[in-house]
């Protein structure tokens, strides 16, 4: 028996419910959200990994079978961040942006003969959760700066902007701040947190070299996709593409003059918030 694998049991079960019970109390009563998301995000972790479980050994023996389980990964992740970031409408955009930072790494890693072309390799190093997670919080920044920051993009307009620069004058700084995670980690990795390719690969049996190395792999190949997807994400919010059902930034424009002033170049408006270093 391996002493650093977890045994599951009632004490496991126990410590399960009771953290799952007090971080939805803790947002209820912080009036951080819905205690009740907690608790459906949990019960949804627990059922979702005991059937990949049931599953994952017979889908990583077949090639075409472990193909159609990222192509099942990359749907959910675009549905989710579509709906996070205000509704079905923008599934194309989300697919779009997550697409574009996933596909690049992959044909890198892959053609470069880095990872190897095997099922048990592909899966894991497909950082597709980190672009959806860029994408969702890059959309929802944009999308709410624009709302909260709609005088300024009123005034970029009054001043001759067109709507998309004039977008991306308010929504890209904020946006920007969506790779902070993905930073943090790479720069504090080994030093606060052991993550978990690393611990993977060492529980398997490889030396703490090839773990490392596996994890700079998946840590710098996030960085990249995160970086692609986050800024087609603002590139798509700008141009109108993707938005929130709620409130539409393109519907108000310059109640001045019908005639628009001269477009002027977007470093004359000091409209930039600090992106993150």
């Amino acid at each position: 028996m391996n002493d650093a694998v977890i045994t599951f049991g009632p004490a496991l079960i126990a410590v399960l419910v009771l953290l799952t019970a007090a971080g939805a109390a803790i947002v209820r009563w912080g009036e951080l959200g819905q205690g009740r998301a907690v608790l459906i995000a949990a019960v949804r972790a627990v059922a979702q990994l005991a059937l990949v479980s049931l599953v994952i050994t017979a889908i990583l023996r077949s090639n075409p079978l472990t193909g159609l389980f990222v192509l099942l990964m990359f749907g959910i992740a675009a549905a989710t961040s579509a709906r996070r970031a205000g509704g079905w409408a923008n599934l194309p955009w989300t697919a779009l942006a997550i697409a574009a930072g996933v596909a690049p790494v992959l044909a890198l890693v892959l053609g470069a003969g880095v990872v190897p072309l095997r099922p048990i390799a592909v899966v894991p190093i497909a950082v597709i959760g980190g672009a959806m997670t860029a994408t969702s919080q890059a959309a929802r920044r944009a999308l709410d700066e624009l709302k909260a920051r709609h005088g300024e993009y009123e005034a970029a307009l009054a001043l001759g902007f067109m709507p998309r620069p004039a977008a991306l004058e308010i929504c890209r700084p904020s946006a920007g701040h969506a790779l902070i995670p993905a930073l943090d980690q790479t720069r504090t990795v080994g030093l606060v947190t052991l993550p978990g390719a690393y611990v993977g690969v060492l529980l398997g049996g490889a030396g703490p070299l090839q773990a490392g190395t596996t994890q700079v792999l998946v840590l710098i190949g996030l960085l990249a996709a995160e970086a692609v997807s986050i800024l087609v994400t603002v590139q798509c919010v700008a141009a109108g593409k993707l938005t929130d059902r709620t409130y539409d930034f393109r519907r108000t424009r310059y109640a001045g003059s019908r005639t628009p002033g001269p477009r002027r170049s977007p470093a004359r408006l000091s409209l930039r918030r600090r992106a993150p270093s």
